[in-house]
């Protein structure tokens, strides 16, 4: 995976990138006073980090010897959701920071996050890839995860060519887009089990978490080292194994209790675990249902789930207070229960002069990330920005610090329309943009653009220099056509760009996944928009999800059969209880399309 950085993500000027010390980011008197206060206002909910998931695999290891795990984690990216899971299966972590730590670990973790160059740049300069060269050959226990197993072919083509560790034939390549596979590969997608690893039993009926771009082929030449394929436009390698080296491309820590079962096999690779019963029939990639969590502080300063009509989240009364439909950290516990896919928060408080000052919301993530082993997607004042000192700090930094407590993937907004705008008037790439910062680090896979269109019709498609769409009902004075302006800062403001033309510029800046908004239709209940989610899921090569309007789980089936979206996503319905997830789920499979159950 083409994710996060190994080197050089800035800790200059005091800035740190250690989550468990977040008032390290905080060194004027105005700024420790927002950390008191946002510390202050979290109590209320900071119990909620007491949710646990419907299996509880929290079992101590026999021995202090036996219950430590080595992790090799240089610092970046989200490997927190790793740490929690090793945790939960009852080991302790040693953190490689020598060489002669991985040649003397028990057992070692690599959950690969960076660059396929930038990893081996590293290894390399450490002298640690010559030391698991060494732990490999002694057949030492190794579980790769990602980019951890990418590491250890011959090369990769990216930003390539590249060389690895050497130790499988083979070069890692990018997914080919032309086929109308879209890149990255996101998603829940199934296994075929080539021949037993120990680590996979029974996971053969079971949809695993994907996310990459880059991938191996098998060959003759590998094939011994095979223990699983995947099937995405090319048949690719899921999973190696011989001997006690392991290694997977999809994520076992986001791969919901499935995946804590692979993490579980591995550390107790002598123990008689219970086999998991055969339910359903995981074949292709899954289609994903997505639970959206709008969180802000109400008039009382406590941070609460809410949700909006068309993007007003006060209540229709005397007093407008902003709706409060839970706990954030206790409804994604749950969500994770029920099945959801994937959990999105989006900030609509945002520290909006001063983003690194929203401490609850870090903590939400961590929080949310002890228990919840699916992807977190953040959102809300991701940007560059200056605090009241004068001192700079880039959205790559900020984005960094998610990362750090939690979140998979950042969602980027009101930033990505004016670094969209700035493109499409210069034609250059500066850089600069949000967008790019974090893309160029983290992998386009980890970069979402939130899309937050409001429809207007036109009587000619020729009348604006945006591209419409025909309209499956006519507006209000009989206008058969429409064009989607996109806004800012929450809906407030309109700017000249449309939808179409937002996400062709945002794919090339990029994005790894559009996240599709419809003013018109939120909160509403009647349906996504599927002339827009038709036009912009039909117009880019990235997973494109469908948001705001669902209603009733017909809903979701006909987003799916009617438009090339990739995953649905909802919020009110699911909060006020009106259709679980898990009745989502089984309207789609009755419906003949593929989720993860």
């Amino acid at each position: 995976m083409e994710a996060a950085p190994f080197a050089s993500v800035s800790r200059r000027r005091g800035f740190s990138l250690d989550s468990s010390s977040s008032s390290t980011l905080f060194r004027s008197s105005s700024s420790s006073l927002l950390f008191l206060r946002n510390k202050i206002s979290f109590r209320n909910y900071s119990h909620c980090a007491n949710v646990r998931s419907s299996i509880n695999f929290s079992v101590r290891a026999s021995s202090s010897g036996d219950s430590v795990v080595t992790l090799l984690d240089y610092g970046a990216g989200n490997v927190r959701s790793v740490r929690n899971a090793i945790r939960r299966l009852g080991f302790d972590i040693k953190d490689v920071k020598t060489p002669e730590d991985i040649l003397n670990a028990n057992r070692l973790i690599f959950p690969g996050v960076g660059a396929f160059g930038s990893a081996m740049e590293v290894l390399n300069k450490t002298g640690m890839a010559e030391a698991l060269r060494s732990y490999i050959e002694k057949d030492r226990p190794l579980l790769g995860i990602c980019l951890g197993l990418q590491l250890l072919f011959e090369s990769s083509e990216e930003n390539g060519p590249v060389k690895g560790l050497g130790l499988i034939p083979g070069t890692v390549g990018r997914f080919d887009s032309s086929n109308g596979f879209r890149v990255p590969h996101i998603g829940w997608n199934a296994l075929q089990i080539t021949r037993e690893s120990g680590i996979l039993d029974d996971i053969g009926n079971h949809h695993v978490y994907f996310v990459h771009s880059y991938r191996a082929l098998p060959s003759d030449d590998n094939k011994e080292w095979i223990s699983s394929t995947c099937n995405y436009g090319d048949k690719f390698i899921a999973s190696i194994s011989r001997g006690n080296i392991h290694a997977v491309q999809f994520h076992p820590e986001k791969s919901g209790d499935v995946g804590l079962s692979i993490l579980k096999r591995f550390l107790y690779p002598k123990s008689n675990l219970t086999k998991k019963p055969d339910q359903g029939k995981a074949s292709k990639l899954a289609k994903r249902v997505i639970a959206c969590l709008d969180v802000r502080t109400n008039d009382k300063g406590d941070l609460v789930v809410t949700k909006g009509d068309q993007y007003d989240v006060r209540e229709h009364t005397k007093d407008k207070e902003v709706r409060n439909l839970g706990k954030p950290v206790d409804l994604a516990g749950q969500y994770y229960i029920d099945g959801a896919d994937e959990v999105s928060f989006l900030n609509i408080t945002g520290f909006r002069n001063f983003p690194l000052g929203d401490l609850p919301m870090l903590q939400v993530l961590r929080y949310a990330s002890e228990n919840v082993f699916v992807p977190l997607t953040v959102g809300g004042g991701i940007r560059d920005f200056t605090d009241s000192n004068g001192r700079h700090y880039s959205s790559l930094e900020v984005a960094s610090q998610y990362f750090r407590s939690g979140a998979d993937k950042i969602s980027i907004g009101s930033d990505a329309v004016y670094a969209a705008e700035e493109y499409i008037r210069t034609g250059v790439k500066t850089g600069k943009s949000s967008l790019e910062q974090i893309s160029r680090v983290y992998g386009n896979q980890a970069v979402v653009v939130s899309i937050d269109p409001r429809r207007i019709y036109v009587k000619d498609p020729h009348d604006v220099e945006f591209k419409t769409v025909r309209v499956s009902s006519l507006g209000p004075n009989g206008e058969e056509y429409a064009w989607y302006q996109c806004t800012v800062n929450g809906g407030r403001e309109g700017r000249p760009i449309g939808a179409y033309e937002l996400a062709k510029a945002v794919e090339e800046l990029g994005a790894g996944e559009i996240l599709l908004n419809c003013i018109d239709c939120d909160g509403q209940g009647k349906g996504f928009d599927i002339d827009l989610i038709k036009l912009i899921s039909d117009a880019v090569s990235i997973p494109v999800i469908a948001s705001s309007g669902a209603g009733a789980a017909e809903h979701f089936s006909e987003v799916f059969a009617k438009t090339n979206a990739s995953a649905a996503l909802a919020a009110g319905i699911f909060h006020r209880k009106e259709v679980p997830i898990q009745l989502v789920k089984e309207h789609l499979l009755k419906e003949g399309i593929e989720v993860r159950i």
